[in-house]
């Protein structure tokens, strides 16, 4: 009966299994993201490194190229400043408000 029962369910709803089994294993599916999508991105990175925050027009430009959503390309630089970006002492107290922001020309970077 069991046999039975379990081969009436697989033809029935087998396909549904299946793609409901790539759809979770899609979801948790994190990590890296793709070499190509990394290298575009960094490259940006390395351009602006005195002020690191694309345009949203950047964004757009950068998502199509890349093939990552918008979120994606946010996340990443969210990270990266977070990581790998210190602004000098006078461009941390411009962003607090207690300094005007310098022309990007004078943006230093400190170790």
């Amino acid at each position: 009966m069991s046999k039975e029962l379990k081969d009436s369910l697989l033809r029935k709803f087998g396909g549904r299994i299946g793609s409901l089994k790539q759809e979770f294993t899609k979801k948790k599916k994190k990590g890296k993201l793709p070499k190509e999508a990394r290298q575009i991105l960094l490259h940006w990175w390395t351009s602006h490194y005195k002020w690191p925050y694309p345009t949203e027009d950047d964004k757009i430009s950068l998502a199509e190229t890349t093939g990552l959503d918008p979120k994606q390309i946010n996340n990443w630089f969210i990270n990266q400043r977070k990581r790998h970006w210190k602004p000098s002492e006078s461009m941390q107290l411009a962003i607090m408000g207690a300094l005007p922001l310098p022309h990007p020309d004078q943006y230093i970077y400190h170790d």
